[in-house]
């Protein structure tokens, strides 16, 4: 591996030199020279932060790169080689003037001991990339992205919050508890009678003034969908459980970043992690789509990363894993697992569309759509491509003849809708349009179909002929068979709006039947059985019931809480009361509604991300976890996991690595988080049950079944927060 080094001297004038150093046997500047030296990007300037490193980067023949940190300031650069003799300094030629400007290749003079001029305006880091083409060398600098940047941390507006005093609080129960009856507080293990209709209780200190009271002998209750508490991964980026699996397929890490690469998360890390998820009182795993994806990458954002399908939703072949993310064998070992800890596995369904061609894809398939002459542009296994000078990560679009009729050979006119010749064309609408751009399934079609080229040409498919089947029975057919073969337990429906919704009825039915056949035929199984359940994204949807519910949902995705109520909650629980009361009326009064409410999610923001604040995390647990109807934890959402790199495309911050390694503070707020957590896994009521406030200070409500009482009360923060 190829290094680079800096080297630094403070002096008076503050200057700072930094070396890059590239091979000569794969960049030499005099191929004849006896011991041939190495290149050397010199740099000159008071305006170097010395605090950064250079890296470098690329391993293309005739390119080498430096990043550089700089701030506000004039630059001086050169390139030049420790040895001896005017031939190795290339400085700018004896007619350049001015300062050298950005994104411009600029070309080298030999025997030139003049050094090029830039102007720093922006400070951070910079690309300083030298090229070698016939004999010409040439310099370009290009302004790093601000991939690593966080986004602005925002000030929450403030709020009136009750302050406790310190002491034990008169904490009514109103018809919950039964007078005489023994109570106990789940979060400080106290235990109290009820006396005249109340309890007096001293909120733990590190309670974040909550009172948690439940039946001293409460007797176990069986947890339901109705009361679920869902805990969505992002495979990739969760839990490297099996490095062998890292780089499959050709793909790799891009050395800068890695915005949009895959970072080795798998189905065995998911599965160390079983037990750190039932303790935080997960009911079940919603794990992003696990099924093959598009083998390249795409441009991400602006064109300033590499974007793969770690995330799943870039299908390729739904009847296979990707190898990314483990073996069947993996899959099999999940479920048992999961379900031995009373966990279930929801998989992400994705019906309406698949992943981009990338070059990768095109060469494995022999799809013959480049232009004439692009191979010769092209690296000998195309995926090794990389921008060159001038180009960025979408550049190599350009290379490909979009209008060429081998585009048959690809999904083909009779599976999807795309800007191809022969194709239908996307239309507007939710069910026509090409979503981001992605090939639309013809989801409209009912005519019968033979598997498209991209499959039936596909040697390792487990696509087979279905007589007279259409597009969707194939799609069903697909779909269903990781409930029959593995047992998995409900779907989460990606892009609901934009299929038929006929179509979803069809899927929960076969779903429902598979999911039925499975548990007869594996009566071992420690989980008792419950009905497939399907849960559906509708963008922008809130908690109310409509005409989803009449198409095979259990429940839809709640995007309003964390738009309209869910940061005021977490700031002050009391304030969350008319959520409380409007969604426990929805779904205590209708067995067949329920939605599933989030505060961070990979399509939105994170909540711990926008404010950085763990007091505020640790009421975003109360706000969250004491909801009526099923809730969704986004992975990290319970250690404060932070935003990460994402480039020119925001979302991708969102998807940062897991949190392992805690330090005291985040250790304490997830334990906060495993305490609510349980408390709510041991009591359906809570998820399903009436809804009554109690008081107003201290903060006192009530949730009860049939079966199950809790009473919960906000005394107030020790001190203003």
């Amino acid at each position: 591996m190829l290094r680079s080094f800096i080297r630094s001297a403070l002096g008076p004038a503050a200057v700072v030199r930094a070396f890059l150093v590239c091979a000569s046997a794969l960049l030499p500047l005099n191929v004849g020279a006896q011991n041939n030296p190495q290149p050397i990007l010199q740099l000159s300037s008071d305006a170097m932060d010395v605090a950064e490193s250079t890296v470098l980067t690329g391993s293309a023949a005739d390119e080498r790169r430096a990043t550089v940190a700089l701030t506000r300031g004039t630059v001086r650069w050169r390139v030049s080689a420790e040895s001896a003799g005017c031939e190795r300094d290339f400085g700018a030629p004896p007619d350049h003037s001015g300062l050298a400007a950005f994104n411009t290749p600029h070309e080298l003079q030999a025997c030139s001991d003049r050094w090029f001029e830039t102007r720093v305006v922006l400070p951070g880091n910079y690309h300083f990339t030298l090229t070698q083409e016939r004999g010409t060398y040439r310099v370009s600098i290009v302004r790093a992205t601000t991939a690593a940047a966080a986004p602005p941390r925002r000030q929450p507006p403030p709020v009136q919050c009750p302050v406790w005093s310190g002491h034990a609080v008169a904490i009514p129960v109103g018809d919950a508890f039964a007078e005489g009856q023994w109570v106990r507080d789940f979060y400080s293990g106290q235990r109290a009678q009820v006396n005249q209709g109340q309890v007096y209780i001293t909120p733990a200190p590190e309670s974040h003034g909550l009172v948690l009271l439940e039946a001293a002998r409460a007797p176990a209750q069986t947890n339901t969908w109705e009361n679920a508490t869902v805990y969505m991964i992002m495979t990739d980026r969760f839990s490297n459980g099996d490095p062998s699996n890292d780089y499959p397929l050709g793909r790799r890490p891009d050395g800068a970043d890695e915005i949009g690469t895959f970072h080795g998360g798998d189905i065995a890390g998911v599965i160390q992690h079983l037990d750190y998820l039932q303790a935080l009182g997960v009911s079940a795993v919603w794990l992003t789509p696990l099924v093959e994806q598009v083998h390249g990458f795409v441009g991400g954002g602006t064109g300033d990363f590499p974007f793969y399908g770690y995330h799943g939703y870039w299908a390729l072949d739904f009847t296979r894993l990707d190898p990314n993310f483990g073996t069947e064998e993996d899959l099999r070992a999940l479920v048992s697992a999961a379900h031995a800890r009373g966990i279930k596995v929801i998989l992400d369904v994705v019906l309406n569309h698949v992943g981009y061609p990338t070059l990768a894809d095109l060469q494995m398939q022999g799809i013959d759509v480049l232009k004439p002459g692009a191979a010769t542009q092209l690296p000998p296994r195309w995926h090794d491509w990389t921008p060159g000078v001038g180009e960025n990560w979408h550049s190599y679009g350009e290379l490909i003849d979009w209008q060429s009729p081998q585009w048959d050979d690809w999904w083909g006119p009779e599976w999807v809708r795309a800007d191809r010749p022969g194709y239908r064309r996307p239309g507007s609408g939710d069910l026509t349009m090409n979503l981001a751009g992605l090939p639309d399934f013809l989801t409209e079609d009912t005519t019968p179909k033979r598997l498209p080229p991209q499959l039936a040409g596909k040697a390792d498919t487990g696509a087979t002929e279905l007589a007279d089947a259409t597009l969707m029975d194939y799609l069903i057919d697909w779909h269903v068979r990781w409930v029959r073969e593995f047992g998995v337990d409900g779907f989460r429906a990606d892009t609901v709006k934009h299929i038929e919704l006929e179509h979803w009825v069809a899927l929960k039915e076969a779903a429902t039947a598979a999911h039925r056949a499975w548990h007869d035929e594996n009566p071992q199984n420690p989980l008792p059985y419950e009905p497939f359940w399907m849960v559906a994204e509708v963008w922008a949807h809130g908690m109310f019931k409509d005409y989803y519910f009449d198409y095979g949902f259990d429940a839809i995705i709640n995007f309003e809480y964390q738009e309209r109520g869910g940061l005021q909650a977490a700031q002050c629980l009391p304030l969350a009361e008319p959520v409380f009361r409007a969604y426990a009326d929805a779904v205590h009064s209708d067995p067949e509604f329920n939605g599933l409410t989030y505060l961070s999610s990979h399509d939105t923001r994170l909540f711990f991300a926008q404010y950085e604040d763990f007091a505020l995390q640790k009421g975003a647990a109360a706000a969250l976890l004491l909801l009526p109807g099923a809730v969704q934890i986004y992975y990290g959402d319970e250690v404060g996991r932070p935003h990460g790199a994402f480039g020119s495309d925001f979302h991708q911050g969102t998807r940062s690595p897991m949190l392992w390694e805690l330090d005291e503070q985040r250790e304490a707020l997830l334990a906060h988080w495993q305490t609510l957590g349980q408390f709510r896994a041991r009591h359906p009521a809570i998820g399903g049950g009436a809804h009554q406030k109690l008081s107003e200070q201290p903060y006192v409500f009530s949730r009860q079944t049939d079966t199950d009482a809790v009473v919960v009360a906000f005394v107030g923060y020790p001190q203003a927060q």
